[in-house]
């Protein structure tokens, strides 16, 4: 019979020994997972980004569903252990379920720290951790303006982001006089925080919390030297404490985290600790790399090898905050022991600093261009001597100094941080196992599957190594781990095979997985109907939730629902009705969103149809990747600055692009004059009204990576708007990889090769015909799911639903 391997937590690092094990001997053990969050393992490092809108839950999943099942791993969520009894060998659950386990790892992870400060249970303070925790960042924000982060550290920087993306005013107090104290020395922080308050951030430092103020909900912070500041809501980002009392309890040896010897062994037998919650000679570790290092050697010794051995890890530590790009490694302060070689370029916003002691890197500080960091790291680690490479060039070409040749690059040299995965692993990896794809390279060696900051390089190593026989259409990213095949590669096989449903692309393209995944199967949904144009019939199955339900779900499990409102132009008669709705179905919170809707939030699923069927009115399409919303400011129909009609073109923009199916969201703003009350100029689509005429702007984002959108075309008529807008829109159909925003499209593109694509006008006519064919297939979802009767069963009744 195979052993019972139990682990307690499903985050990366135990899940990562998991894999490890697999890699080793998949038939040794029958193995259980119990995880107190309700979803399979994801990556906490794109928290932030989920935070700021630029990534959603379902894309930072690092294992979905379908592998737990492949591997017959038993997986309980929402289910914590409350007990071990290391006697028996058994753990008992919080649904009271008892598991007989032969190993045990404990992998439960550190929870933030909470200021014990007078005020601290108060609603509206959290940490920052985990996707409940930015669940209620994102709610308050949707109710609340003024937010305060406790921290100045990266996790608290992230969250300042984040916030603002979300529309709050952000406060972000510091107890030290200098932000990211323990990565940055003064002149990089300066530098940062110059950055980060042109971004909105406000900064009050050398404050220290005395108390949060308020009755049951916060309502302000007040300091020690006895100032105040207005606070809805409070994040705390001030650290970290393990996750130990499990342990503790049961009778394992620990300190602030539970103490492992040098094979990640705990006090007692058979039963391990990894990952944060876990102390290894006195030093508990937070970044995911050595926490990667002590899974492999978990690995090893759960499997019975006993070869290798965790000795610590020194690391080097590689961020991105607000779009800046970080990184420090060993010292970082100068001293009189010490000579610095620095570059400081406050033209390009770069600053570098060498710490030299005996001759030999002592200390690594780099702010703005970070590419040099893993060379630096390995000449610090191997103690070379650096006599001959001190000399620093000035005025050259951008771009001259970082042609390194991959050749040059040695093998021991990490070319993944967060992984540890070097250069010669790497080749090694694609010479023994034929690797062809950036994906399968990710697979084989994990280099690239956490921050993802080194796939570039990665690529550029797989293209060296193949040489010759290097198939750039190969190298690309495959659509996911069902098939090698890229999204080029799925979308020709469509055309040219006429394949028409989703089964049948997985069926004659091969798919390793029979149901395809989480990634794929709303993916080739958007292909076929991008394809067949009018012909298709949509696979609501293989959608994602949200759009699968036609409302976006909350986290308590109701829906909202957000009526359409072209242009976000209402009336009394609508605005009556959706009072009389909202108070007879007991809706917990009516507002108005941030594309000038009105959302009914909290809306019981089974109430979904009902409350439709009583508005009568469009959907807004709030949950879709589709055309979201029009924003538009009064123009000059009543504005005395307003140069043309905002409002009426923005109706007519919203009417003929609703429902129309795009690789990601799309949102639009119109703006009658220069003064952009609409904010067109962050969105997919601006609109700036100008004496004459109109300006087009594309590429806007206001997410993590925030993008001013570029100025694409200047029209004088409103039927060149609609011409260039529905060419745009549907190049970007026919080219953009599924969930890819115009943002990042048009930086892979190029403006100059949109730009040059869209000046044909037989390409225009061409693009737009194609446009139309595919608008003619939609129907009104909210109408359908009403009298369709099975429609209505399948996904409206108080069932389960499985939530793609």
């Amino acid at each position: 019979m195979k052993k019972q391997l139990v682990m307690i937590g499903n985050g990366m690092a135990g899940v990562r020994a998991i894999e490890e094990i697999l890699k080793i001997n998949k038939e040794e053990f029958e193995i259980t997972i119990f995880g107190k969050e309700s979803y399979p393992n994801y990556n906490r490092i794109q928290l932030s980004h989920v935070l700021q809108g630029d990534t959603t839950v379902e894309k930072i999943i690092m294992n979905d569903w379908d592998w737990y099942k492949e591997n017959h791993i038993q997986l309980f969520t929402n289910e914590s252990i409350v007990k071990i009894n290391p006697e028996n060998k058994t753990v008992e659950s919080s649904n009271g379920r008892i598991t007989v386990y032969d190993k045990l790892i404990i992998a439960t992870g550190s929870s933030p720290f909470i200021l014990p400060v007078k005020g601290a249970d108060k609603q509206g303070v959290t940490g920052f951790r985990d996707i409940h925790d930015c669940e209620v960042m994102i709610k308050t924000a949707e109710s609340y303006k003024n937010a305060v982060v406790i921290g100045g550290g990266l996790l608290g920087l992230e969250a300042a982001r984040g916030l603002i993306d979300l529309g709050m005013k952000v406060d972000v107090v510091h107890l030290m006089p200098h932000l990211m104290e323990r990565q940055l020395d003064p002149t990089a922080s300066q530098m940062l925080q110059r950055e980060l308050e042109s971004q909105g951030m406000n900064f009050l430092m050398e404050k220290q919390t005395e108390e949060i103020l308020g009755e049951e909900r916060v309502t302000g912070i007040r300091f020690t030297d006895g100032s105040e500041t207005a606070a809805d809501l409070v994040v705390m980002a001030v650290g970290i404490k393990p996750n130990i009392e499990l342990a503790a309890d049961c009778g394992l040896e620990v300190n602030r985290g539970i103490v492992v010897n040098d094979y990640i062994e705990t006090s007692i037998p058979d039963i391990y600790a990894v990952g944060e919650c876990a102390e290894h000679r006195e030093v508990t570790y937070g970044l995911v790399s050595p926490l990667y290092e002590q899974a492999k050697v978990l690995a090893e010794t759960i499997v019975g090898k006993r070869e290798s051995t965790y000795e610590g890890s020194i690391t080097g530590t590689q961020l991105k905050v607000s779009g800046v790009d970080l990184y420090s490694a060993g010292e970082i302060m100068d001293d009189s022991s010490v000579k610095a070689i620095k570059v400081h370029n406050e033209f390009d916003g770069i600053y570098k600093k060498i710490l030299v002691r005996d001759n030999k890197i002592a200390g690594i500080v780099l702010y703005g261009n970070t590419k040099d960091s893993s060379k630096l790291f390995r000449m610090m680690m191997a103690k070379e001597e650096i006599t001959d490479l001190t000399d620093i060039s000035l005025l050259q070409k951008a771009g001259e100094e970082g042609a390194e040749d991959i050749s040059s690059i040695p093998a021991d040299e990490v070319i993944c941080g967060c992984n540890g995965v070097t250069k010669g692993t790497i080749v090694e990896a694609i010479q023994t196992q034929d690797l062809t794809t950036l994906n399968q390279v990710s697979g084989c060696t994990n280099a690239g599957r956490s921050c993802g900051r080194c796939k570039p390089l990665v690529n550029d190593i797989l293209m060296h190594t193949l040489g010759d026989s290097f198939d750039a259409s190969l190298a690309k990213d495959s659509l996911c781990g069902c098939t090698p095949l890229s999204r080029d590669e799925v979308v020709e096989e469509i055309r040219t095979k006429g394949l028409t449903t989703v089964k049948e692309v997985m069926n004659v393209l091969e798919w390793k997985q029979e149901e395809g995944c989480s990634k794929c199967r709303p993916a080739i949904n958007y292909f076929l109907g991008m394809v067949h144009m009018d012909a298709y019939e949509d696979d609501r199955d293989s959608r994602l939730v949200n759009e699968k339900m036609h409302a976006n779900i909350q986290k308590d499990g109701t829906y909202s629902v957000v009526p359409r409102m072209y242009g976000g132009v209402t009336n009394a008669k609508d605005l009556m009705k959706i009072a009389q709705i909202a108070e007879k179905y007991n809706v917990p919170l009516v507002k108005l969103t941030g594309g000038q809707r009105i959302g009914l939030f909290g809306v019981k699923r089974e109430d979904l149809t009902a409350v439709w069927q009583e508005l009568d009115m469009p959907s807004g399409y709030a949950y879709g990747k589709t055309l979201r919303t029009v924003k538009t400011c009064v123009g000059s129909q009543f504005c005395r600055y307003g140069t043309q009609d905002s409002m009426s073109i923005g109706m007519e923009l919203e009417k003929k692009f609703e429902r129309l199916d795009t690789p990601h969201k799309v949102k639009m703003g119109v703006s009658a004059c220069p003064r952009n009350c609409a904010e067109s100029g962050i969105k997919d689509l601006g609109y700036v009204g100008i004496d004459g005429g109109w300006e087009i702007y594309v590429g806007g984002n206001g997410g993590t990576d925030l993008r001013a959108g570029d100025l694409a075309w200047t029209v004088t008529t409103e039927a060149e708007v609609m011409e260039y807008s529905g060419a745009f829109l549907q190049y970007y159909r026919e080219t953009a990889n599924y969930l890819e925003r115009t943002s990042t499209w048009i930086d892979r593109l190029g403006l100059d090769h949109v730009k040059a694509h869209l000046a044909d006008k037989n390409i225009r006519e061409q693009l737009n015909d194609r446009l139309d064919q595919t608008l003619q297939r939609y129907n009104e979802p909210w109408k359908q799911a009403i009298e369709d009767q099975k429609v209505n069963e399948k996904y409206y009744s108080t069932k389960e639903i499985e939530l793609v």
